[in-house]
């Protein structure tokens, strides 16, 4: 449980790591992402569940995005293997349900497959533009972004308060097993019957811990706006450009059957 821990921990402070770097695609404008990110998500589901040759498509933003960020790929698909089984619970009745036949480059395939693996796209894009945005976005400028969108700052400080309790919870989550595995030596995980004990200590605790954490950021001038980020992000004709691109060849890709032309093309 301890290296289990352990690897949340890493994994966190990695897209930490990802999201404070000095490069090309962190110092884009955080509004422009955050509405290309959006638009790129409302248009991937907006897809039939038969048009898979449409959503494969859809593959060229993140694609894109990971390259122009230099973010590894693979260790992108590794750490979102999580949501996948989630994903396959949703869909996995299609094909006993869905007994349509459709052709798809000139075979009889029944619909409900194409129907799951429409739906497993769907979510590994959405989930993989997601991760793009954060991993090259510091959450402040998330946060900095959905004010400028004049989201309720209600939401925005339980976004960022949230977003804080996460690090405080796998922390104490992680103290507290150590010193229950200190105490039971050899055990393999935590007694059923310690559970309720420990859910209320960890509760207590992380509480005490987030009521620290927020004093500290009023301390430092924490007002629930981040209108100090003003000087610093401010929006480039670079940035309205890339906004510009994207958002037309999202269009495009929606609007254009182009996996279908180039077959077409390939054939020919």
């Amino acid at each position: 449980m301890t290296d289990k821990i352990s690897s949340a921990m890493y994994d966190l402070h990695h897209i930490n790591a990802l999201a404070s770097r000095d490069q090309w695609m962190n110092n884009k404008h955080p509004l422009v992402k955050l509405i290309i990110t959006v638009f790129y998500i409302a248009v991937t589901v907006s897809f039939d569940k038969y048009d898979l040759p449409g959503l494969f498509a859809m593959f060229v933003y993140p694609l894109a995005g990971f390259i122009l960020s230099e973010i590894s790929f693979a260790d992108t698909l590794k750490r979102i293997r999580l949501v996948l089984p989630f994903v396959l619970l949703l869909g996995i009745l299609n094909p006993f349900l869905d007994r349509h036949v459709i052709m798809l480059g000139g075979f009889a395939v029944r619909g409900g497959s194409i129907s799951m693996i429409t739906l497993i796209l769907k979510c590994i894009f959405t989930v993989l533009a997601a991760y793009l945005l954060v991993a090259t976005t510091p959450l402040e400028r998330i946060c900095y972004a959905l004010q400028m969108l004049h989201v309720p700052e209600i939401m925005i400080t339980q976004i960022m308060l949230m977003y804080r309790y996460i690090f405080l919870l796998i922390n104490e989550v992680g103290r507290i097993s150590q010193a229950y595995a200190l105490r039971a030596p050899g055990q393999k995980g935590i007694n059923i019957k310690a559970w309720g004990p420990l859910v209320g200590q960890l509760l207590l605790r992380t509480i005490d811990r987030g009521t620290l954490v927020y004093e500290s950021m009023l301390l430092r001038g924490y007002s629930g706006n981040y209108d100090y980020l003003r000087e610093r992000d401010i929006i480039k004709l670079s940035d309205l450009g890339y906004l510009a691109f994207w958002t037309a060849l999202i269009l495009i890709m929606r609007l254009v059957p182009v996996i279908t032309l180039i077959g077409q093309v390939w054939n020919f």
